[in-house]
């Protein structure tokens, strides 16, 4: 007899399949505020006649071009003058300091320095070819380097040649002088009554007002210092340039001065985080 003897084996296969848990979805980005506090944590109404608050306000001087081929020469306070409540900035057709012109610069620089918050100005601005008007913010510490890679918030610029056109206007790295970030609006009685010029600035971004109406906003995307600087102390400028690059395009009437710009306020209010 032969027996014959079937062995069955079974082979197990190992299961290499395995599966994953998905990761968790990432937490939404976190809401940034427009809210800012309703008390100014910083204001200049101009109460008392004379000369500018020096707590508050030092005049820079210098006939030098300061950047833009201007021709005016920036004194030390005798063309600034409050009276009546009111500020008043005054360009004229006068010699010193080797230029044709005289003017004011008044700057708040370790008297008023500011990250983030509201800036509102009610103002009104002079008319004249060759007159250019400007409050505008600089970055304290430069803590990026020279400008404009620390930047530039123009709060309110005109220029005379372009009548009641009122411009607000970013720069820094990536975007600046004629290729700054900015809008523009025609306000037909900038030059003859006072309108509010307002800056809103948050780490989200920064817009831009007249009289409580939004015409500008540049938003920050999170590329680095060379689009938003704007993470660091910022000092008010207030100005009234003579010719320039800009201003001076159409050249200089001088029949236009004196030229002045008046300032009835200026309040600047926290940002609430």
């Amino acid at each position: 007899m032969i027996f014959s003897v079937v062995v069955t084996m079974t082979c197990s296969k190992k299961n290499n399949n395995t599966t994953t848990t998905p990761a968790p979805p990432s937490p939404p980005a976190p809401v940034i505020s427009w809210t800012f506090e309703s008390t100014p944590v910083w204001t200049d109404e101009f109460s008392t006649n004379g000369a500018p608050d020096p707590s508050k306000w030092t005049f820079e001087t210098g006939g030098n071009g300061w950047g833009n081929n201007e021709l005016e020469y920036y004194t030390n306070g005798s063309n600034a003058i409050i009276d009546n409540g009111v500020l008043k900035i005054v360009a004229k057709k006068e010699s010193q300091g080797g230029r044709n012109y005289t003017s004011s610069r008044m700057i708040t620089k370790n008297k008023g320095d500011w990250t983030y918050g509201r800036f509102e100005i009610k103002a009104r601005i002079p008319k004249g070819v060759g007159t250019w008007p400007a409050i505008w913010l600089l970055a304290s510490d430069n803590v990026y380097g020279g400008w404009p890679n620390s930047g530039e918030i123009d709060i309110m610029e005109h220029v005379g040649f372009d009548l009641n056109k009122i411009h607000f206007t970013v720069h820094n790295k990536t975007y600046n002088g004629g290729n700054g970030k900015g809008a523009e609006r025609i306000i037909p009685t900038a030059t003859d009554s006072f309108h509010v010029y307002r800056c809103d600035w948050t780490p989200a971004g920064i817009r831009g007002f007249i009289d409580n109406e939004q015409y500008f906003e540049y938003s920050n995307i999170n590329s680095g210092f060379e689009t938003w600087p704007y993470n660091q102390n910022f000092f008010m400028i207030l100005n009234i340039a003579v010719g320039g690059n800009w201003g001076g395009q159409q050249g200089v009437d001088d029949t236009s001065f004196p030229a002045t710009m008046e300032i009835d306020y200026i309040k600047v209010y926290k940002w609430v985080q």
